[in-house]
């Protein structure tokens, strides 16, 4: 072999080897890659697995049922709450068509016709749910569209929550309500009850002069009908015209028809007043609820005055102002008068010990309001008392002259009439009540 032979052999070795080497690091390249490759793979993997998880918790821990349907409506995946509302497996759900869990055919339209879905979220559709139980479970809805990687239209999420709870939870808050509203009627009738029982000494005063009247132009009526009846006795027996001339005059009969008219008058006018009378308790007594009729307060305050003062044992010096024109609210006529009583009735309580007692009874108005001021020369109102004198069972009477209900009802239906109950000492002694409400505008 020639010694060139013999370099190109070794040539061709060491060629050999570093191509051989080159080939080993290569490997070795590509080996790391694939390590590093499989710890990224591993690492994503257990991040998406946590990520799985955390949203699996998320969808069990949700008390709102969910639905994830396809774009025609088939069950792609179901929360647990889903699962334990309908009774029914996630695997038993899954491949259903919602359509199908729908419990009224009338009610699967409403879902059709938003599907898919127009707008980001539809809300507040309330469709019955079939439970594998046989019943039905009312649901409100909120139904979500679900888009791909490329922005197309892929199927719906719809969240939902079941109204029965709330229903039920309603349902007896309304309940309470209702039985509150007829509770504090009935504690508004019992104080109006009990403001008439003051009252009845007055009245009975007021009736007994009309009834007076009416009884005594009776007995004369009695007296006036069995003279005629004896005249015209005479009469149909034809008696001489001299014999019933005497008669006539015996029985005065020309008189007793003159007297005819005003006795009549009398009975009629005797019998109206004591209607309106009557009227006027009815109305007092009754159970009203209509707080829009046109009302005037000066005539309220000054028949609320009246009743007062007939029912009170000691006389009180009264002084009006401003109560001989009308001033028209819109209201109860009922409701306020019994406020006005109240009110009236506390004044004169509070001057009852005073050695010359007196009220001043004030009626102003505007354009938007009438302001009612009812002041007294009494001790005044303890500066403690002031801040609880609304409350209500809070009196500062002796026990059995009141039951402390009267200013916090009385309060109560100010406030319901869009007015104001105020009460202060005044400044030369005594204290007033400022009853504010809106004038009836034309």
């Amino acid at each position: 072999m020639s010694a060139s032979q013999s370099e190109i052999e070794r040539t061709g070795q060491a060629l050999a080897e570093e191509a051989w080497i080159d080939v080993i690091r290569r490997m070795d390249e590509v080996y790391t890659e694939l390590v590093t490759s499989q710890e990224t793979l591993e690492t994503k993997h257990r991040e998406l697995a946590e990520a799985h998880q955390f949203t699996e918790g998320i969808l069990a821990a949700m008390t709102d049922v969910m639905v994830v349907c396809d774009a025609l409506g088939y069950v792609k995946q179901v929360n647990r709450a889903m699962t334990e509302l309908t009774g029914r497996s996630e695997t038993g759900l899954i491949g259903e068509n919602l359509l199908n869990l729908i419990a009224y055919p009338q009610q699967q339209p409403q879902l059709q016709q938003q599907l898919p879905p127009t707008q980001p979220e539809v809300s507040d559709l309330d469709l019955n749910i079939f439970c594998q139980n046989g019943n039905t479970v009312p649901v409100t809805w909120n139904i979500s569209a679900l888009f791909d990687g490329q922005h197309r239209y892929s199927g719906f999420v719809a969240v939902g929550r079941p109204m029965g709870e709330l229903k039920r939870a309603y349902a007896e808050l309304k309940q309470a309500h209702q039985a509150l509203q007829a509770a504090q009627a009935q504690l508004i009738q019992a104080e109006k009850m009990a403001s008439l029982g003051r009252l009845v000494a007055g009245v009975a005063h007021e009736l007994n002069n009309p009834i007076s009247f009416v009884m005594g132009n009776s007995y004369a009526m009695q007296r006036y009908a069995q003279k005629l009846q004896r005249y015209l006795a005479a009469v149909h027996q034809q008696c001489h015209d001299h014999d019933l001339q005497l008669l006539r005059q015996q029985l005065k009969i020309d008189r007793l028809l003159a007297d005819l008219p005003s006795l009549t008058e009398g009975l009629l006018e005797g019998a109206q007043r004591s209607s309106a009378i009557v009227d006027a308790l009815k109305r007092f007594s009754a159970v009203e609820t209509d707080i829009q009729q046109p009302v005037n307060l000066a005539e309220c305050i000054q028949q609320a005055l009246h009743w007062v003062v007939q029912a009170m044992p000691h006389r009180v010096t009264v002084q009006e102002v401003g109560l001989a024109e009308a001033c028209w609210v819109s209201g109860s006529a009922n409701q306020l008068q019994q406020v006005l009583v109240n009110l009236i009735q506390n004044a004169f309580d509070a001057v009852e010990t005073v050695p010359h007692p007196q009220l001043e009874l004030t009626l102003s108005q505007d354009t938007d309001q009438a302001v009612f001021t009812l002041a007294d020369n009494g001790t005044g109102i303890a500066t403690a008392d002031l801040a609880k004198i609304f409350d209500p069972f809070f009196t500062t009477k002796p026990v059995g002259k009141g039951t402390g209900l009267g200013l916090s009802i009385s309060y109560s239906i100010v406030e319901k009439h869009g007015g104001q109950l105020t009460a202060g000492n005044r400044t030369e002694g005594g204290a007033y009540f400022s009853l504010r409400l809106p004038r009836l505008q034309n």
